[in-house]
């Protein structure tokens, strides 16, 4: 039956109902002998015949008519057309096929939205790559250029050596952060949060950065309950604020200070990372936290624009949230708060 034409089946329905009625008069016109049975007969089996064609010619043009709209709303939906019509008739099998078709319309529409703002994602990824791998790669055809082309001295051959280094280790970091910006965005990393002293992270945290703070004759303090506990990743959340502790070192003036500090709050804990360093101008201060983001002013330091991107995606994804506040000139204090389970 399924793979039977819809008119095969209406003209083998009329010729059944034709045939049944002829039958059931000529053995009622064969008991009676009555003509007049036979000629009633005919006329019922003639006004059936009639009424079957006129219900298979309107159900065909309803048919054909759904079809047409059907096949319009497929290619309407295809090519990302307006919203299909709703049947003005909701208890019927086209009026649910149409509710269907308008909810297939609504995911295939925000399926399409999600494509399109990824691909303008990535796009901006691969122009931020190729924006932030475009110096050091030329630096380091410029300097083995110059190796090949001249004869250089034993103190030359060492700067370019070191600048080499220099340029090798940017594209390193480079390679690093964007791996961890990644595995993050994928969620090829699950950040696991436990119970634990806030001391040891940030400890681990301030092991990274007390070398540079030294060399810069920069003073760090840091005043944290040791009974402080809260549920977080420490490795993750001491990767976040070694980022902001190194930005503070970075870009803080010789004989600086950097101050941390750590207080429980009822729903929060708060650690603030504060410096005496150049500031931040206030229409910047929302830009700061996107991907590659750098300020034209400190080109020269070294850095990608990836330590806060990666510093407020970690404090996000368990459950906290990073606010700064500053004025140029005078320092800047970053705010980072963390649910206390």
């Amino acid at each position: 039956m399924k793979r039977i034409p819809v008119k095969t089946m209406f003209l083998l329905t009329e010729t059944g109902a034709a045939v049944s009625m002829l039958a059931l008069s000529l053995l009622l016109f064969a008991v009676t002998g009555e003509d007049r049975v036979l000629l009633a007969g005919a006329l019922l089996t003639a006004c059936a015949l009639i009424w079957l064609f006129l219900l298979t010619l309107f159900f065909a043009r309803r048919l054909s008519r759904f079809t047409d709209d059907l096949c319009r709303t497929m290619d309407g939906m295809i090519t990302g057309g307006g919203e299909p019509a709703r049947a003005d008739d909701s208890e019927t099998i086209f009026a649910r096929i149409s509710c269907r078709l308008s909810r297939l319309y609504g995911i295939l529409q925000e399926n399409r939205r999600k494509v399109d703002a990824e691909r303008r994602e990535l796009q901006t990824l691969v122009s931020d790559i190729s924006h932030q791998v475009k110096t050091p790669v030329a630096n380091l055809k410029m300097v083995t250029d110059t190796l090949l082309a001249k004869p250089v001295t034993e103190r030359e051959r060492r700067d370019f050596l070191q600048g080499i280094r220099s340029q090798t280790d940017k594209l390193e970091f480079l390679v690093q952060s964007m791996g961890k910006a990644s595995r993050l965005e994928t969620g090829a990393i699950t950040l696991e949060k436990k119970d634990g002293p806030l001391i040891d992270t940030l400890a681990l945290a301030c092991s990274g950065i007390v070398y540079a703070a030294e060399k810069k004759g920069i003073s760090v303090e840091v005043r944290c309950p040791e009974d402080l506990r809260v549920s977080h990743d420490g490795k993750w959340t001491a990767e976040a604020l070694f980022n902001l502790l190194d930005n503070a070192v970075k870009y803080t003036p010789e004989d600086g200070k950097i101050s941390v500090s750590a207080e429980q709050w009822e729903m929060y804990v708060k650690l603030d990372v504060a410096d005496t360093g150049r500031g931040i101008p206030e229409s910047r201060q929302a830009a700061i936290f996107r991907r590659f983001y750098r300020e034209e002013e400190v080109h020269d330091q070294p850095g990608v624009g990836l330590g806060l991107y990666l510093a407020r995606e970690i404090v996000t994804r368990q459950g906290g949230y990073i606010k700064v506040v500053s004025e140029a000139g005078r320092g800047s204090t970053f705010s980072v708060f963390l649910p206390r389970r």
